[in-house]
């Protein structure tokens, strides 16, 4: 069984993506929103996340996630202290993801999937691109943030430039039928690789 890794910077379009892999029955590993469970479920977690950040970045046993991003998005060595706890549980909760399918290949997406290490533990990968202002527009429509604190973010994930050479497949999502093409030719050709 091949895994295939998918990423994308922010507003790329890789949860869209992501359910026409699912559609085609390809079982799909979200590493970002599993991290954001991991975050809220798991009691050890929680508390090295409590040491790092103080007792009230949980209020009523909810992770205050906008203070969360923005300590980490204002502040680099913090951001690194945190996915250096989060992603080892991440990963093993891939691991048990993974023995569970009986598939021809799986995906795994994640947002910052080259600039962690974890492409190299992928068979293939998949980067979806789009031009910035786009995706500027798209995640100010989708999470009501100002251009300014998109910016930030996307200044903590490298650029399409930097991605696109490591990538085995890419996927310039900006007009939805061309990408629905590229998306079932990707598709086919992994499955071919069997």
């Amino acid at each position: 069984m091949k895994i295939v890794g998918l990423t994308g910077g922010i507003g790329s379009g890789k949860s869209v993506i992501l359910e026409v892999f699912s559609s085609y029955g390809v079982p799909c590993y979200q590493a970002d929103n599993r991290a954001k469970e991991l975050m809220q479920k798991s009691p050890e977690l929680i508390r090295q996340i409590k040491v790092l950040f103080g007792e009230d970045i949980y209020q009523d046993k909810k992770l205050n996630r906008s203070k969360l991003a923005d300590i980490v998005f204002g502040d680099k060595k913090k951001l690194k202290s945190l996915n250096a706890l989060v992603h080892p549980l991440v990963n093993k909760d891939f691991q048990f993801f993974l023995n569970q399918q009986n598939t021809a290949y799986v995906i795994k997406e994640a947002a910052i999937l080259f600039e962690t290490g974890v492409a190299k533990d992928c068979d293939e990968t998949i980067l979806v691109t789009a031009p910035e202002k786009l995706r500027i527009q798209r995640v100010m429509k989708r999470d009501k943030l100002n251009a300014e604190h998109i910016k930030s973010r996307m200044s903590h994930q490298w650029s399409d430039e930097k991605k696109i050479p490591l990538a085995n497949y890419v996927i310039n999502n900006i007009d939805w039928d061309k990408t629905f093409k590229k998306i079932e030719e990707i598709h086919k050709k992994i499955i071919d690789l069997k």
